[in-house]
Parts: C-alpha cells; sequence; structure tokens
C-alpha cells in the first residue's frame, strides 16, 4: 500500500505548521523536541520551545472509527487542532478500497465558548502529552486552562475531545458553552447501506459559573451512523476510561526491558498503535492499515501488511482481539485458494466483500506463506496450525510453481507495485519463500505429518537458497552484496531481507552497503541508492536482520538513532510508512515490525514448533541484561530473560511454574521446549 496524508512533513521533520515543502534526508538531525514521561508516554513542553511554529499529526483507531488529529502551535503559540475522521463501516459507492467514509474537520468545530459575556480569548498551546491518548494543554487571557482529551471511542462509531477547563485566577468566571450542533446526511444513493448522519455535538453546553481553583468539563463528539439505525449514545468519561484500560492491558504484557529508556517507551507505545487498528466488521475482525482521509486504507486487508507484517506479532502481545484479527486475514486469503493456482488477491476490501488485485502477482502468495506458518507455529494451537496448513502448503506450491529457469520465484513486481523496478523475479520474494519453507517443515513435523513431507520442503529451502546465491549474489556499487533483480545496478533497501532469514553469506557486504551514505539517512534507509523517499518498513526489517546475524552494535547505534527521532523529534510516537508518497501516515503494521526487531532481532526468537523456539541472543557490548516479560506463544505465557556473565550468556525462561536455564555463547541460537 502506497498511500498520502493530509498535511505534508518534512523528510527530516523541520516542520512549519501542519508542514510544508521537504528538504534533504540526509540534513543532520534536530535536538529533540519531545522527552520522556514518567511513567509513560512522552511529552512536549510547547511552552518553554524556541523552535515555533510546529505541527504534527498522530492517528488514533476504535473498532468502528479512526481519526488523524493535526495539532501545534503557531509562531505565538496559539493552537492549532484539525481533525481528521474516518468510518471504516460507513463505506460509499462504487465499491473500491478508499470508499470509507470521512471528513475533515477544522476549528470551527469548536464549541463556541462565551468568558463573562465576551468571547473565548485564544488558547495558547502549553504543552502536549501522548500515552496512548493524545491531551492537549491550554491558557487563555482570562486565565482558564484548558485540557483537551482527545481519543477515539473503543466500541461506538464517534472521536471525543473531552474538555477540562480550570479557572487559575483569583476572580469567579461565568462560562457560557454552546454545541456547535452540526448535522449532516450524505446521500442515499452514493452508500453501500444508504445514507449517513454525521454530527458534531456538545454532551452538556450550558452556563458554568467557575470560582478560582473550581473546574467544568464536558465533551465535543464527533460520530456517524446509517440513517436507520439509533442515535450513537457516548458516555464521554466511560469511553475516556474505556480507552484508558485498553491501553493499560497492552503496557501489562509483552514487556521489552533493555538499559535504554527509549527504546523500552517506543516498544510500549508500538503496541497501541498495532493492536488498535482493529475493525469489527461485516467479514470478522479486520487489523488495518490506516491513513487517514486521504489513503482510506480501512476494514481491509494486505499480504504484506497484514499476513507477513503483523500477523506473525499477533501470538506473543497475548491480545484476544488481535489474535482473532489475524487469524481471520488468514482465514479471509484462504477462501480464495483454488485448484488451478490461480494467484490470490494482494488485498481483500470492503468488510471481506471485494478485493483489490491492482499489482498483480506482488509476492502475495509468499508474504502469505511466510505470516501464516509463523503465526500458526507461535500460537500454540494445534486448531490453528491444523486449519491454517492448507493455506502454507497451497501458497508454497504456488511459489513453487512460480520458479522461473532459474529456480527463483519470479512475480510481477514486489510490493513497491511497479515504483521502482522489480524485475520479474526479485530477492525479497524469494527470501520470504524461503524463510517459508523452513517454517512448513517445522509446522508439518508438530502436526505429525510424515517425516518426508517436512524434509521436501528442507530441501526446497536449500535448493533456493543456492538458486539466490547464483542468481542475485553480485558486486553492486563496489559493495559485494546483492542485485535486487536481474539487471539492477543500483543498491536498494531490501537488501537487507537475507539477513532477516539468517543467510550470512555476503553479510559484511550487504551490512555496509545499508549503513552507507548510499542508503542510510536520518530517516533511516532510502528505497534505492541515489533517492530520497523511504519506507520504514524495509528500515524496520535491516535492523531486525543486522541484530539476528550478530552485529548489534551497528544494529544497537542505527536502531537508538531511528527510535529517538521517531519517538522524540518532530514526527512522534511511532514508525511511519514512508515519505513523500506517504507522508509518513502512522500505519498500524510498521508498529508490529518495530516491536519485531526485538523479538526476532534482538532476541532472535525462530518458532520451530506449537512449543518450541530457538533463541538466538544479540547483545550489544554495552549492554549486560536484556527481558521480554509477559510474552505470549507457543502455548505459554512467560518471560524470557539474558544476562552476559563474563564472556558467555545465561537465557532464562520462566513462566511462573517452569524455569528453564542455558548457557550459550554470544549469538549461539539455544532451543527451548516449553
Amino acid at each position: 500500500m502506497l498511500k498520502c496524508c493530509l498535511f505534508l512533513i518534512p523528510a527530516i521533520f523541520v516542520i512549519p505548521v501542519f508542514g510544508q515543502s521537504p528538504n534533504a534526508t540526509r540534513a543532520a538531525p534536530l535536538a529533540d523536541r519531545w522527552m520522556l514521561r514518567d511513567p509513560d508516554g512522552i511529552i512536549w513542553n510547547v511552552a518553554n520551545d524556541p523552535n515555533l511554529p510546529h505541527g504534527d499529526h498522530v492517528e488514533m483507531s476504535g473498532f468502528r472509527i479512526s481519526t488523524v488529529v493535526h495539532y501545534g502551535a503557531d509562531s505565538q503559540g496559539n493552537l492549532l487542532l484539525k481533525r481528521e475522521v474516518i468510518w471504516p463501516l460507513l463505506r460509499g459507492l462504487p465499491v473500491k478500497t478508499k470508499a470509507s467514509l470521512g471528513r475533515s474537520y477544522d476549528e470551527s468545530i469548536l464549541p463556541p465558548i462565551m468568558v463573562n459575556g465576551h468571547p473565548l480569548g485564544s488558547e495558547k498551546l502549553v504543552q502536549v502529552i501522548f500515552n496512548g491518548l493524545l491531551e492537549l494543554q491550554t491558557k487563555t487571557p482570562e486565565g482558564l486552562q484548558i485540557t483537551h482529551t482527545l481519543f477515539p471511542s473503543r466500541e461506538q462509531a464517534a472521536v471525543i475531545d473531552n474538555y477540562t477547563i480550570l479557572n487559575s485566577g483569583n476572580q469567579s468566571l461565568t462560562l457560557n458553552v454552546a454545541s456547535p450542533d452540526k448535522i449532516e446526511t450524505t446521500d442515499p444513493t452514493k452508500g453501500v447501506y444508504g445514507s449517513y448522519v454525521l454530527t458534531v455535538r456538545v454532551n452538556k453546553p450550558g452556563a458554568f459559573t467557575l470560582a478560582p481553583g473550581k473546574t467544568c468539563r464536558f465533551s465535543l463528539i464527533i460520530a456517524g451512523r446509517r440513517s436507520d439505525e439509533p442515535e450513537v449514545v457516548v458516555s464521554a468519561l466511560r469511553d475516556e476510561a474505556a480507552r484508558r484500560d485498553f491501553v493499560k492491558k497492552l503496557g501489562d504484557t509483552f514487556i521489552l526491558e533493555t538499559p535504554d529508556p527509549v527504546l523500552n517507551r517506543m516498544f510500549q507505545l508500538a503496541k497501541i498503535r498495532a493492536m488498535e487498528s482493529i475493525y469489527k466488521t461485516a467479514g470478522g475482525l479486520m487489523h488495518s492499515p490506516g491513513g487517514g482521509i486521504k489513503d482510506r486504507y480501512y476494514a481491509a486487508i494486505w499480504a504484506n501488511d497484514q499476513a507477513e507484517y503483523a500477523g506473525p506479532l499477533f501470538p506473543f502481545i497475548g491480545y484476544d482481539v488481535g489474535n482473532e484479527a489475524g487469524l481471520n486475514t488468514y482465514r479471509l486469503f484462504a477462501k480464495y485458494m483454488n485448484p488451478d493456482y490461480k494467484r490470490i488477491p494482494s488485498s481483500i476490501i470492503a468488510e471481506g466483500t471485494s478485493t483489490w488485485n491492482g499489482a498483480k502477482d506482488r509476492g502475495d502468495m509468499a508474504m502469505i506463506a511466510y505470516g501464516a506458518s509463523r503465526f500458526a507455529l507461535a500460537s500454540g494451537d494445534p486448531k490453528i496450525a491444523e486449519e491454517l496448513w492448507p493455506l502454507v502448503a497451497w501458497c508454497l506450491e504456488y511459489c513453487h510453481r512460480q520458479l522461473n529457469p532459474q529456480d527463483v520465484v519470479s512475480s510481477d513486481c514486489d510490493e513497491l507495485e511497479h515504483r521502482l523496478p522489480a524485475g520479474t523475479a526479485n530477492l525479497h520474494t524469494s527470501v520470504l519463500t524461503y524463510d517459508a519453507l523452513h517454517s512448513a517443515a517445522y509446522l508439518a513435523h508438530s502436526l505429525g505429518h510424515p517425516e518426508a513431507e517436512a524434509a521436501g520442503y528442507e530441501e526446497q529451502a536449500n535448493a533456493l537458497k543456492q538458486a539466490m546465491e547464483t542468481y542475485f549474489d553480485a558486486n553492486v556499487e563496489g559493495f559485494d552484496t546483492y542485485r535486487y533483480y536481474d539487471g539492477d545496478t543500483v543498491l536498494r533497501a531490501w537488501i537487507c531481507s537475507p539477513l532477516v532469514a539468517g543467510i550470512m553469506d555476503r553479510k559484511a557486504g550487504t551490512i555496509a552497503a545499508l549503513m552507507s551514505p548510499k542508503l542510510w539517512t536520518v530517516n533511516g534507509l532510502t528505497t534505492a541508492s541515489g533517492r530520497v523517499d523511504f519506507w520504514d518498513r524495509s528500515t524496520l526489517y535491516a535492523l531486525r536482520g543486522i541484530f539476528y546475524v550478530g552485529e548489534s552494535d551497528i544494529a544497537l547505534a542505527h536502531l537508538r538513532a531511528y527510535s529517538e527521532r521517531r519517538l522524540l523529534g518532530d514526527h512522534v510516537p511511532y514508525a511511519v510508512e514512508a515519505y513523500p508518497e506517504g507522508d509518513q501516515s502512522h500505519l498500524a503494521a510498521e508498529s508490529a515490525l518495530y516491536q519485531r526487531i526485538y523479538s526476532e532481532g534482538l532476541f532472535g526468537i525462530r518458532p520451530t514448533g506449537l512449543h518450541s523456539f530457538s533463541c538466538k541472543i544479540s547483545m550489544p557490548s554495552a549492554w549486560n541484561k536484556i527481558a521480554l516479560r509477559g510474552m505470549h506463544a507457543f502455548g505459554h505465557i512467560f518471560n524470557l530473560e539474558a544476562e552476559r556473565i563474563g564472556d558467555h550468556l545465561i537465557i532464562t525462561t520462566n513462566d511462573g511454574v517452569h524455569k528453564i536455564i542455558k548457557t550459550a555463547q554470544p549469538d549461539q541460537a539455544v532451543a527451548f521446549d516449553l
């Protein structure tokens, strides 16, 4: 998916109000604008910020709603606030990917407030807090302190701005709060479900007398529904509590502990974005990318974002909704298996009722086989594994039938969908197939299939590896690495793929190429040498791969720089999709990939069975202890800890009942059976 967002944000995050033109991505990084907040989230002290104007945006989602909030301060520190609201389940006609209903709302929807009979003065933005909810703290000339707490409802098709107004002066004030009462009814001929009703209202308009030190509360609610449905009923405070409870539950599971608080905090927040973008559709729970008004990638799944990127992570978090959405992803794709081995569509859209396949075969079957096999193994559930086995086997057979005369996997393009050349066979598709073949062998063995079946997949993997070495190994721009396709003469970001799969043959040259100025920028990897566009997904793959092949110090240095920029810089707090085409939207699956840097890279977890995994700790030299706590995988809830003792590592799993302790050399794979 290649998308855009409403307001441009420059590539090095030097952002005037809501963005203007990009600058070079190789410029020196800026100082942090945000700081870590104790005990959670991040904070921007706007009142002390000399670098105004500045604007940013963040996406937040519930089961029936998503919002991209654009916020910031102008050169005088005045609050700037715009909102995009998308209703994934209020779909339009004709049926297409971007048909979810969306609207943009500017400052004109703010509730009219009179103070002692005069219009409220300008709100000066003082502080911004993000911890899964967005809190904007302002002050006015009348001595009022206003806190806007913005978030999507978990269950309702509504986004909420909870106002808390404090009189910080020494005189009583009378406030009169009016409701915008904006109502829009859409054309019934343009909606899948007829007409839709969109409302903007204040829940408790009226007069308030505020003595010094006293507060009043009310809420601005933007809601949408079908015209034949009852009005959306929102309890703003209950909805805020539900959002906070959702965030807290994610914070209590799959916890990263490293000596670096920036990495720990970005990991914790990434769980929110990865898990919130799930919608209750007519086709069941669907994890979707998001993207805002222009992109509208909602109530739909993709073979890369959902099957390849997010699915393999879900079992580790232990969020039942996420697990169901992940399983539903593979079930939806499985419906398109056929005896003639015609390709499965790249995307299933419109709540599962239609498909998109505009780029033809992007290597989608390799993506699905890779993700479904890892998801099945990590689930630890034999019923899930049995259900997904036919999909894995079908996709691998499809890939086998796509072998070209040189025995690598051919496809029409890659996930960039013809935006850059990919030849008739690209490196990433073959690497995904190679990894999926290994997972299929583990899965076949776990399910008690004949040993010959598992051995057959291993033989295919070994043969494919040999073919990849012959076909893709090359010296490109002076580096002994890989050409991305036959005829490629420039370095490409996705040469990182073999590292993720544990292919070590051209490790040194590949890492040198990735970290060279030809590819690495302050925003991570550019797509290809000589270009300025970037996609975080390849950067996230590369960092995972460099850890996995044992170059932890190199990986950590670049991960630290990347994480500080994304978490504390000028566009926060998540991994982004792309720039300039994606304008750095906070798509959900990128946050899943960020977490996999740690679980599969730093900790080197490789599922090998329904209740087993290999673990290859890549401990940076400056660290002595790391842990993943509350991990749900392989049918257990357990902690995984590693501690450096002298020249070796002590690696421990503990589920509260059984403790397994193993000794390993750095970067040595050890096996765990739970």
